[in-house]
């Protein structure tokens, strides 16, 4: 009996230390907030900047959601840790590896929170809505018994929904007095299901095809549900809907941007190819920088962006009304 005893105690994973505790924070994914600046450009091209101390904004919303993501990151790797050491590459992590304290976990996540919902306070009530509904969001994501990231399809949607509250942040930091339009809101969170639908496409190809689909199911349960045919057509029915609302958005308030659409579906397009090789960096989308190619269309894009924000060209007007070939 002593030596079996021994024998479970050796097992154990020895006690986490303070650089793990602080890697949990994934401060390495904060180039996801990338999509922060999407929506201070277009508050400052729709609204101009409405805000008494700008750069004390920008730097208060930040702040805010690099806290409040990072919260979110650490009751993900506590509440994922039984669940991830089925993962070939997050059974690495530190909360598979160590044995964490629920208390520090806690504490951790609860003084994130606070300075981030401090430094959205201190910015404006629609930082604060913004970043509240950010934590709100991480909670319903990765807590039981809501946790619904282990529901197909829900699970999607519910983690997309970080996509508009950054833009939201993004536009909270130049004009806090009104919302981005309801047509890029909708666009930006059908962009996110996509980006996080690609993501689940490629753990299942690669996983399932390299240790069957039933450790895939232990590691996330919504995979039970999903199949690759169901991932593939989810990803282009969300593609499909975020270009909609886009080119809503074009013909609603500029015009002109309908000539960076070419770009917004070779981008789609460029992501969705990526997702389906081998080693994908869609699963670790923080490392998407790497990717030559998609940098380069996400380059040309913002230029064309750029360049039709401030040249106007009215013969596009036209593309806008109704017009007949008639045979007579």
């Amino acid at each position: 009996m002593a030596l079996m005893d021994s024998k479970v105690e050796a097992r154990k994973p020895p006690a986490a230390s303070i650089r793990q505790y602080l890697a949990i924070l994934r401060l390495d994914h904060s180039t996801k907030h990338i999509f922060i600046v999407p929506g201070i450009i277009l508050a400052g091209l729709l609204r101009g900047a409405r805000g008494e101390h700008l750069a004390a904004s920008i730097v208060l919303g930040l702040t805010a959601a690099i806290c409040i993501a990072s919260a979110n990151y650490v009751i993900n790797e506590w509440f994922d840790r039984d669940f991830d050491r089925h993962h070939p590459t997050k059974s690495q992590r530190s909360a598979v590896q160590s044995a964490m304290d629920g208390r520090i976990i806690g504490l951790e996540w609860l003084l994130l929170v606070a300075l981030g919902l401090v430094c959205a306070s201190a910015s404006s009530r629609l930082m604060l809505f913004a970043t509240g509904i950010f934590a709100l969001q991480g909670i319903v994501y990765n807590v039981p018994p809501l946790r619904s990231k282990d529901k197909a399809y829900f699970d999607v949607i519910s983690e997309s929904v970080n996509n508009p509250l950054r833009l939201l942040i993004g536009w909270a930091m130049i004009d806090p007095t009104s919302l981005p339009p309801g047509s890029v809101i909708l666009c930006y969170w059908f962009g996110g299901a996509f980006l996080m639908a690609a993501k689940r496409l490629s753990e299942y190809r690669e996983i399932a095809a390299s240790h069957g689909k039933e450790l895939l199911a232990r590691y996330r349960a919504s995979f039970a549900d999903y199949t690759g045919v169901s991932l593939t057509a989810s990803c282009l029915s969300y593609s499909l809907f975020s270009v909609f609302f886009l080119s809503v958005f074009l013909v609603k308030y500029r015009i002109e941007y309908i000539l960076a659409m070419p770009l917004v579906v070779m981008l789609f397009t460029t992501y969705f190819s990526m997702s389906t090789s081998p080693g994908s960096s869609a699963q670790k989308p923080e490392k998407l920088y790497g990717e030559r190619g998609l940098m380069l269309t996400v380059l040309a894009l913002v230029a064309v962006f750029l360049v039709t924000s401030f040249v106007d060209m009215p013969f596009l007007a036209r593309l806008a009304e109704q017009h007949y070939i008639t045979l007579d």
